[in-house]
């Protein structure tokens, strides 16, 4: 049965009444609301079609998917699809998107109509979701989805799925059935729409609070700020009675925690109502008292609709396999070694051709505008620069499209339930693992991956470790020091690539275990894990494509811009100053008068690697010096650092240039190992040993030398203070680690 629930209105900031905003001149505001894996996001893209639109929710990169809904008055209205949920009991940032998007609070519009979808083979389960909308007075309309499955997973005498017309009267709204890939059910659903907008909000309760529930919701909606109360929010549209308050007051009661705890990871409230929510002695949990009630009307009521459950044998023969402590991760070691050479090598071709094209562009560009400074901005700086934006690409879109097919078909829940049982020791998600293993190949991809993780902690948590992975970029630099400094047979060098991969893992496991143990916005206590485990099916491509160019593009249009600004940053701190140092050979003069092709080279060589040393860029080198010194380094590696950050594998090209072999030389160039090899200190000594070329390797794995991994990380967490705590932790841990090895090294006697 339904019902509403009265109580008392106290005083309490919210008084019933108000008159409200008009709104008869604007879109009517649609809200798309249900749990994960229910074909939500189909049924959106089926409503809206090409008119949808993927931008950010403010502060938080949680994907905001909008788009046009053409009512059958041929009005548009605004549809907004909300990041899937189970429930409204907001304990982070990004689960409190979903209440102020319901509401219509922090800016949000209050909608006009929330259509909730709900799970035809599991009515019950996805119905409570319902429940808490319904409390809030919202205008609700059912869209019963998974039609189509539930009637396949069952026999002849089998009720396929509920009937939807002794649901809506049920639960008081209408209940349309649709099948959004055959488009079925869509008009019904629109005009269901259309003609909730014209009915009164009421707020529905389904059990009733116990008397001392009740007090404390009394004393809660005292703290509301005006804002947030119905008579504001809903105008003249709001519920005769206050329990659409009750419900905001329950939430507030239910999720706001003391600053200290930071259990409800810093949710943005109001000072006023985090200490009337905080300052209460409950004996009883009321989110207890809640859930219990209704729970218990849902599994009176919805068992009475659904005679038989759908059959998910063939799903739960798969499982067998799939989730089985040693079949299990044989497949998912599988499958993931299909995704890291996807990331690792399939996309190689595809680089190359990218960063040859680019190179060819440059080229062409220089022999039309000849040289001057304006040409190398343009070719060096602006080109170069989005070649080192696009050369991404590639990787992001397979890794998109593995993850979207994952994720449609079921098995990425999996994964993260097989790998919860390792992950957890370390206090990282289950799902951590895609994440970290993509990080072999390239951390921009594998930062971006962390989005399948719902929980704003283990996202953060997760991107703080993501650049400890030894990257493919690493592995020409470790190519090169292996080469010329380590010495030994091809199978002990080959041991200690094997070794630097074992430990950037152990790296990573240990900075993820000492940070959530260390650093507080990342010590909030670990939640039960809880993941849904969704039949088995066939994702739908075209879905899987658009949310893989979706969010390429996102990282294009955001990210990109922010990887081509400190490229030409970068190219510029070691281009500029153009004058050479007094005293300097006049190279013009020598290179015209050079009698071969191959010494005009060399002499250009080393005009290069006079301005290099004499740039904005060098001269920081000389200034670092000191502070690398105790790692075995000069400042020929400092400037090599330096030039690292447009990407790490520039760091060969930037000793190149240093001691003047060329700038296209590369981890395999001879010229390069022997240049190391001899390279002298000022007292006669070897320069480079393999003592320092373990510590520069050490360096490497461990400090974020890279641009595009500290702009990706200001994208997805929203502001500066993350990249630049991951800058500053993976320096000092670098440098740290480093002294250790080169200094306890000499102490050895190596």
């Amino acid at each position: 049965m339904t019902g509403t629930t009265t109580g008392t209105t106290g005083a309490a900031h919210c008084e019933p009444g108000g008159k409200g905003q008009a709104r008869s001149n604007e879109r009517a505001q649609i809200v798309l609301a249900g749990n994960p894996n229910v074909g939500k996001t189909t049924l959106f893209n089926a409503l809206t079609g090409s008119s949808a639109k993927v931008s950010n929710y403010p502060g938080i990169t949680v994907d905001r998917r909008t788009g046009q809904l053409v009512l059958p008055t041929g009005k548009l209205a605004d549809l907004t699809d909300l990041p899937g949920t189970y429930s409204l009991n907001a304990r982070s940032a990004e689960e409190q998107i979903a209440l102020d998007a319901l509401v219509g609070l922090d800016g949000d519009p209050v909608p006009d109509v929330v259509v909730v979808c709900l799970d035809a083979t599991q009515v019950a389960r996805s119905a409570y979701l319902l429940t808490q909308i319904q409390e809030l007075g919202a205008r609700c309309v059912v869209a019963l989805t998974m039609v189509d499955e539930a009637q396949r997973g069952t026999n002849a005498s089998h009720t396929a799925a509920p009937d939807p017309s002794k649901l809506a009267t049920l639960l008081g709204c209408e209940v349309v059935a649709v099948t959004a890939r055959t488009k079925l059910g869509l008009k019904d659903l629109v005009a269901a729409i259309d003609r909730a907008l014209r009915k009164d909000r009421v707020a529905v309760w389904r059990w009733t609070p116990s008397s001392a529930l009740r007090a404390h919701l009394d004393h809660i909606k005292s703290a509301l700020p005006s804002a947030w109360c119905a008579a504001t929010r809903y105008g003249s549209s709001a519920p005769a009675v206050p329990a659409a308050d009750d419900a905001l007051a329950l939430w507030a009661l239910t999720c706001i925690e003391p600053r200290s705890g930071a259990d409800d990871d810093e949710l943005v409230v109001p000072a006023e109502l985090r200490a009337a929510a905080t300052s209460l002695t409950i004996e009883r949990g009321p989110d207890d008292e809640a859930v219990l009630g209704r729970w218990a009307w849902l599994d009176r009521e919805i068992p009475k609709l659904v005679l038989r459950k759908v059959d998910r044998s063939r799903t739960e023969r798969i499982d067998r396999i799939l989730l089985h402590r040693g079949l299990g991760f044989v497949t998912f070691l599988a499958v993931m070694a299909v995704v890291f050479m996807s990331l690792f090598w399939w996309s190689s071709p595809v680089i190359d051709l990218i960063d040859q094209g680019f190179k060819a562009i440059g080229a062409q560009l220089h022999g039309l505008l000849g040289d001057g400074i304006f040409t190398d901005f343009l070719v060096d700086g602006v080109i170069g620069g989005v070649g080192s934006v696009l050369v991404f690409l590639p990787q992001i879109l397979l890794l998109f499209l593995f993850l979207g097919f994952l994720e449609d078909c079921g098995y990425l829940a999996r994964v993260a339930y097989l790998m919860d049982r390792i992950m957890r020791t370390m206090n990282l998600h289950g799902r951590a693992f895609v994440p970290m293993l993509s990080g072999f190949a390239c951390a921009v991809p594998a930062i971006l991956a962390t989005r399948t993780m719902e929980r704003r902690r283990d996202r953060i948590l997760t991107m703080m470790v993501v650049p400890l992975m030894t990257c493919s970029a690493r592995l020409p630099v470790y190519t090169l020091i292996i080469g010329a400094l380590i010495p030994g047979s091809r199978v002990i060098q080959g041991l200690l690539m094997v070794g630097m991969y074992l430990f950037s893992v152990l790296t990573a496991l240990i900075a993820a275990w000492v940070m959530s143990k260390t650093v507080k916005p990342l010590k909030a206590k670990r939640l039960p894990f809880l993941i849904e485990l969704p039949p088995y099916r066939w994702p739908r491509w075209r879905d899987v494509l658009r949310m893989m160019w979706s969010k390429s593009s996102v990282f294009l249009r955001e990210a990109g811009t922010v990887i081509l600004g400190c490229s030409i940053a970068l190219w510029a701190l070691l281009y500029f100053p153009r004058d050479l140092p007094a005293g300097s050979p006049d190279y013009d003069a020598l290179i015209e008068r050079a009698p071969t092709e191959e010494a005009r080279r060399v002499l250009d060589d080393e005009r290069q690697a006079v301005h290099l040393a004499s740039s904005y860029g060098g001269r920081l080198g000389h200034t670092i010096e000191p502070v690398i010194a105790p790692l075995g380094f000069d400042w020929k590696i400092g400037v090599g650092i330096i030039g690292a950050f447009a990407a790490r594998e520039v760091f060969i090209s930037t000793l190149g240039i240093v001691y003047a072999v060329g700038g296209d030389a590369d981890e395999a160039s001879e010229p390069l190992r022997t240049a190391l090899r001899q390279a002298k200190n000022a007292d006669g000594s070897r320069a480079y040993t393999p003592l320092v070329g373990m510590s520069l390797m050490v360096f490497f794995a461990l400090a974020c030398q890279c641009m595009s991994t500290l702009a990706v990380v200001k994208r997805e967490t929203g502001g500066y203070r993350w990249p630049l705590f991951l800058f500053a932790y993976m320096t000092v841990l670098a440098w740290v680690v480093s002294f250790a090895v080169y200094q306890g090294g000499r102490l050895l006697g190596f």
